[in-house]
């Protein structure tokens, strides 16, 4: 929640530097800035997937189901670039 609440952050400031006018190579800048905390995110998001949601698939003996739903969720994360 505190990653998420700073890309907020970062997203309000971009908001208010295109208002203000600001030059576009900063706001460029400063989206690729968001774009990274976003994609940092979705890593760590992943590795929790990783760490719970599938070794308590494979434990419960769902080992298709968890390998069809961690596809997907690597697909999902995939397009994040």
């Amino acid at each position: 929640m505190n990653r998420l609440k700073r890309i907020e952050g970062q997203v309000r400031g971009l908001m208010k530097m295109v208002e203000d006018g600001k030059n576009c190579e900063e706001i460029l800048i400063q989206i690729g800035s968001a774009k990274a905390a976003l994609h940092k995110t979705g890593q760590v998001i992943l590795e929790g997937h990783l760490s719970h949601c599938v070794l308590d698939g494979i434990r419960e003996g769902k080992q298709e189901e968890t390998i069809r739903k961690l596809s997907s969720a690597i697909e999902q994360f995939s397009r994040i670039v």
